[in-house]
């Protein structure tokens, strides 16, 4: 018998992010399918408040009805923590993840939490306001997917929020144009005023060098992230450390490309090919098998003094 909520997820996941589809079939099946329903979920809630389709289209609703949809949003994801039954398929998806793995609220409501900042517009001045605006959409998702993979440990938790963050910061990086031409600036502004690039003006062509020297601040802002969450991999089964690792890659890969492409980094989105994916698929086996081997003999070294909210 088909189960349509565990279908429903799964084409959510290969429409709306084929980098994360592609690492997440490495999983065991049990850890892939609850990835998948989470997946759903965050997308489902990103896509409401951005009026997008699994990511894709237009950017920003009216706020008035954004608003409504942050609160439906919120009651709906409340509902389904107290075990309220449901027949929409992503909410029953999101249920069956946080009864199973014990998912805390406050986590489901820090990712919704991060949606209620673009409703209201908030500014980032700083990397440490981007970074916190990251953790809400991004690095909260990391420690929930951990919690998947049957990690209940602070510090190995506090590598997963690393990833996440890493992956954000990435993002914002590879999609700052578009982001600004919806309106959206994550990009600190005090890097903006440094390089005279007016904070609305952000996709304006004369602006793309400036705007790619503070994206590269970005990508190299990340990168002490992904050091810290490779250490969190040998925590993780052998098939979820190599899953782990690929994502790792793939979204790494894409962060570096922006960088060496400079101001035509937004010529086109970047993605990364199959031919890539197949090399970094195989790199990240390596380094899996190098973590829960080599590493796991070693003493992991102290987190460096990085920004965290766990």
């Amino acid at each position: 018998m088909t189960d349509t909520v565990l279908e429903h997820s799964r084409d959510a996941i290969e429409r709306g992010s084929r980098s994360f589809a592609v690492a997440s079939r490495l999983f065991p099946a049990h850890i892939r399918d609850d990835a998948w329903m989470l997946y759903a979920w965050c997308r489902h809630c990103d896509d409401e408040i951005d009026g997008q389709v699994l990511g894709h289209g237009a950017v920003g609703v009216d706020p008035v009805l954004a608003r409504k949809k942050l609160d439906e949003l919120r009651a709906r994801t409340a509902a389904a923590l107290a075990g309220e039954p449901t027949t929409d398929p992503v909410f029953a998806a999101f249920q069956r993840v946080a009864v199973r793995h014990a998912i805390p609220a406050e986590e489901a409501m820090d990712l919704l939490e991060g949606f209620e900042m673009d409703v209201l517009g908030r500014r980032y001045d700083t990397l440490e306001d981007t970074l916190d605006y990251s953790y809400h959409v991004a690095g909260v998702v990391g420690v929930m997917m951990a919690r998947i993979m049957g990690v209940t440990d602070a510090p190995t938790l506090r590598r997963a929020q690393d990833l996440g963050l890493a992956f954000q910061l990435t993002n914002i990086a590879r999609d700052v144009v578009e982001d600004a031409r919806g309106g959206r600036v994550y990009l600190p502004g005090a890097w903006l005023d440094e390089a005279g690039v007016p904070r609305d003006r952000v996709h304006a062509p004369e602006h793309r060098a400036a705007v790619a020297q503070a994206a590269r601040r970005l990508v190299q802002a990340a990168e002490p992230f992904y050091a810290s969450a490779r250490w969190g991999l040998r925590d993780l089964n052998p098939r979820s450390a190599w899953a782990i690792a690929t994502a790792r890659g793939v979204y790494r890969s894409i962060g570096r490309h922006v960088s060496r492409a400079g101001p035509t980094a937004w010529d086109e989105r970047t993605r990364v090919d199959r031919a890539a994916k197949l090399f970094l698929l195989g790199r990240g086996g390596l380094i899996a098998v190098w973590s829960k081997t080599l590493d796991a003999w070693r003493t992991p070294p102290p987190r460096p003094a990085l920004w965290t909210r766990i």
